[in-house]
């Protein structure tokens, strides 16, 4: 199981190639570059951090998955992540608030975490980047579980992973009648 670990503000890039299982999925020059693309003109880029360092907005994410022919769905909290057809699609990424520290320092300042997770052999696991190894979530029931928790919160956002395919078609939905 491939998991990156994190490093300054690139749990974007991380997350991206946690969920694809590959680290070359994506580089910090391709993400850069696609800031640069998206707002070609602007002197301090609105994707991604004042410094550079990462901290990459949803439009880079997005981008970044329509390289390799897929789509962020943004998920509605108010149904029930019973809804997803996992059978139809990558992952998930998790968008989270984050304290932003320097050593031992709390900062005051509110950052935002992207977070993958994904089914591997079976079982689905939080491949987040901040944790020492990759949190085993279960099965598909506890990972739902999971989700139903993290939605509660307001802050929180998911992003269902899929094919374009997939996405055109809506079929990472399940009907009324068919959720789990």
């Amino acid at each position: 199981m491939y998991h990156e670990k994190q490093q300054r503000e690139l749990c974007a890039l991380h997350a991206l190639n946690n969920l694809f299982q590959d680290k070359s999925s994506f580089s910090k020059t391709q993400l850069d570059q696609i800031c640069q693309n998206l707002s070609p003109n602007e002197y301090i880029n609105p994707h991604r951090s004042i410094l550079g360092l990462g901290n990459y907005d949803v439009n880079v994410i997005i981008a970044a998955l329509h390289m390799k022919d897929c789509e962020a769905v943004w998920f509605d909290k108010r149904k029930d992540p019973s809804r997803i057809d996992t059978t139809k699609i990558v992952g998930f990424i998790l968008n989270v608030p984050s304290n932003y520290k320097v050593g031992f320092v709390r900062l005051p300042i509110q950052r935002r975490h992207w977070i993958a997770i994904r089914q591997i052999n079976k079982e689905y696991w939080n491949l987040d980047s901040k944790l020492d190894a990759p949190q085993c979530l279960g099965d598909e029931s506890s990972m739902l579980q999971y989700l139903r928790e993290q939605l509660q919160s307001n802050d929180k956002e998911l992003f269902i992973v899929c094919t374009s395919e997939v996405d055109k078609s809506q079929q990472w939905l399940l009907s009324d009648n068919e959720h789990r």
